[in-house]
């Protein structure tokens, strides 16, 4: 144990953040093996216009649930790696509307499969007595209803 493990709670963000962290960096290294390169950060716009492609950055960054700029940030790597193409919406030339190149329809090709084992070895690591994702989604849930902020502010005195 360190100090921000004994830290409990309060620490919650760093601990959150310290298992992202581990993820993906195993993550990179799973897609290395595979002879895949790809960078597991990639992995939300990537999944996301495979299943809804034409979408706006506007719609894929609440898609995704990312920061506008962070979206961009993405997007721009993706386009410098000719993994997603954007063009001008006809109707509206301020949008920008994405989808996969022929490069990044390949590329899901090649990750499906790892995908699916990426997911059995995930479903070992949260398949615990207190399963992480229902507690992410309970927490996500309640976070939705009331934010951290209001919360703390709503105990303070």
């Amino acid at each position: 144990m360190n100090v921000i493990d004994d830290l409990g709670l309060l620490a919650i963000s760093t601990r959150l953040q310290r298992l992202s962290d581990q993820l993906r960096k195993d993550g990179a290294l799973i897609y290395r093996d595979n002879g895949i390169d790809f960078e597991p950060k990639w992995f939300p716009v990537i999944y996301t216009l495979h299943h809804r492609p034409g979408l706006s950055v506007v719609e894929l960054a609440a898609e995704i649930g990312y920061a506008h700029p962070s979206t961009i940030s993405l997007l721009k790597e993706l386009e410098k790696n000719r993994l997603v193409l954007s063009r001008k919406d006809r109707l509206d030339e301020r949008k920008r509307i994405l989808r996969l190149s022929d490069k990044g329809k390949q590329l899901v090709q090649q990750m499906q499969p790892v995908w699916q084992i990426m997911t059995k070895a995930i479903e070992e690591i949260t398949d615990t007595r207190n399963n992480l994702m229902k507690a992410i989604i309970e927490v996500e849930t309640r976070l939705g209803e009331m934010s951290f902020f209001e919360r703390a502010r709503s105990h303070k005195k």
